[in-house]
């Protein structure tokens, strides 16, 4: 199954994007720098920085589990706080401790106490678990920390199965309607808290975590949409940063609108790559030996205007059957991974061949994290929060849409329609945008490691290599490599490199390469 850790998800019903390239209408914001941070703390906030959480078992074996509280409104931490729920896992080890390592798996929406749980606390190497206790928080309004709401399940459903690939306007209005439900449904179950969300306000809570753990300097490793909070800690505190691994790096200088590019331009190139592999397979459902991928992206996209037309029956509980929107968000699942890419050439031999659907929504959900049940997790949820509040709307309505429609299927012939109408959401939030497109220099931080994959779909590497080029202290390291992210995904040379750096703190060479 697909790790889930470390995905980069959009504000609608399917993912974000960018590329490297900015439009001359927002060089000025983004040619504004972070600015840090005052190094002393300000006394309204002390209280917060000297708190002490009460540590106990949490119900996952091995693991502590503690609560801490951080102002809702920086500008106004009289007005209220929020509760955030922190879990970590002791060093095991008898060497020198190295104190805490935070880990984030991105998003955003991703639940870092799971991750912790349910990954990094066993499966990082043994050494970097035995000189440092893993620790993870769930940032504000994501998983256990009082995690933002907006539907229920079966409208949820209802969502998740909109058409986005609209083919006349009353299809359009669907969008629309669909995307301003979503967005009023937030409003309604979440209104005090959708305004303070941003990544700044959750890196600022990261700092207030490293002074409650003792630490001097903050450990941290930050996966995908983590690298862009990791950083934007680095921007604020660039004094408090210990050693930094950003893996699967988001560039913070693009608007929404070049986020959606890059990241369409990113799953084309993981889908070429899925076909060069698939035709190659005995019994791959999109072509034999020598068809090219673009045929095979024909033959992708005939598939879905059948589905289109005529959804699959599935085994569901709830009737659901496989229908356009969830087939394309099924196979765009498996583009994070090439080690899922087995599963969804069955996936797509069952729907294709054996007319059942059930493989492919297998799939979806796992990218949605709908349970069995019908119950959802609040990643999508928190996901269009954040993701909201911290830029302004990639597009201001459908008009503006179908103007790009032609540029975002020259991208991706496969999956651009649908990126495009994924990418509107945010233009019927509730709340305005507090955030802006900006550089991160981070002057005077310890040195910054930043990973990129060079055939990565979600945070295209394009973006590792403008991150390392803002940051005053950054060490590129370059996985040559599909998939997302790339720290623990089978790599002897990326996975020595970073542990050399966070047990030794020695950043790998300049311009080092893995494969």
């Amino acid at each position: 199954m697909i790790r889930t850790g470390g995905t980069l998800l959009a504000a609608t019903a399917l993912l974000a994007s960018a590329c490297s390239a900015r439009d001359a209408t927002t060089a000025t914001a983004a040619d504004a720098a972070l600015a840090a941070l005052p190094r002393t703390t300000p006394s309204a906030l002390s209280p917060y920085y000297a708190q002490k959480p009460t540590w106990r078992p949490c119900t996952v074996a091995g693991f502590e589990c503690a609560t801490m509280t951080a102002p809702r409104d920086y500008a106004r931490p009289a007005a209220g706080d929020v509760r955030l729920a922190v879990a970590r896992k002791r060093a095991t080890g008898h060497g020198k401790p190295l104190g805490s390592l935070l880990v984030n798996p991105g998003g955003p929406g991703g639940s870092a106490v799971g991750y912790l749980q349910e990954y990094a606390g066993a499966a990082y190497p043994s050494e970097i678990r035995a000189r440092y206790d893993m620790v993870a928080v769930d940032p504000r309004g994501v998983g256990r920390s009082e995690p933002v709401r907006c539907l229920d399940g079966p409208r949820m459903d209802a969502y998740t199965q909109t058409d986005l690939t609209p083919d006349n306007p009353v299809e359009v209005k669907q969008v629309v309607a669909a995307d301003k439900a979503f967005a009023e449904g937030c409003g309604r179950n979440s209104a005090g808290l959708l305004r303070h969300v941003s990544t700044v306000e959750v890196a600022r809570d990261m700092d207030i975590l490293r002074a409650v753990l003792g630490d001097r300097k903050l450990n941290y490793v930050g996966e995908s949409y983590g690298t862009f909070l990791g950083v934007t800690y680095a921007g604020l505190f660039p004094d408090r940063v210990g050693r930094m691994v950003l893996d699967g790096a988001m560039d913070p200088t693009l608007t929404a609108r070049r986020i959606n590019e890059g990241q369409t331009a990113g799953f084309e190139r993981a889908f070429q790559s899925f076909a060069k592999d698939c035709v190659r397979r005995p019994g791959c459902p999109l072509g034999g030996p020598g068809t090219s991928p673009a045929k095979v992206g024909d033959h992708l996209k005939a598939f879905f205007a059948k589905l289109d037309a005529s959804p699959l029956r599935a085994a569901d509980a709830s009737g659901r059957r496989l229908g356009e929107a969830l087939a394309t968000t099924g196979v765009i699942a498996a583009m994070y991974d090439q080690e899922a890419w087995p599963q969804l050439r069955e996936a797509l031999t069952s729907a294709m061949k054996h007319h059942d659907g059930t493989p492919l929504l297998v799939l979806s959900d796992s990218y949605y994290e709908r349970d069995a049940r019908g119950r959802y997790s609040n990643l999508m949820f928190a996901n269009a929060a954040v993701n909201c509040v911290d830029l302004p709307p990639a597009f201001a309505g459908p008009a503006e849409v179908e103007k790009a429609l032609p540029a975002f299927e020259k991208m991706s012939p496969v999956f651009g329609r649908a990126l495009a109408w994924a990418s509107l959401g945010c233009a019927y939030w509730p709340v305005r945008a507090t955030g802006e497109p900006h550089r991160i220099e981070a002057k005077g931080a310890a040195p910054i490691v930043v990973v990129g994959t060079t055939r990565d779909p979600a945070t295209p590497y394009t973006w590792a290599r403008a991150l390392a080029s803002q940051l005053s202290s950054a060490r590129l390291l370059t996985y040559d490599g599909d998939g997302h992210t790339a720290y623990g995904r089978g790599s002897k040379c990326i996975d020595s490199a970073i542990d050399a750096y966070l047990l030794r703190g020695t950043p790998p060479a300049k311009g080092k390469r893995c494969s």
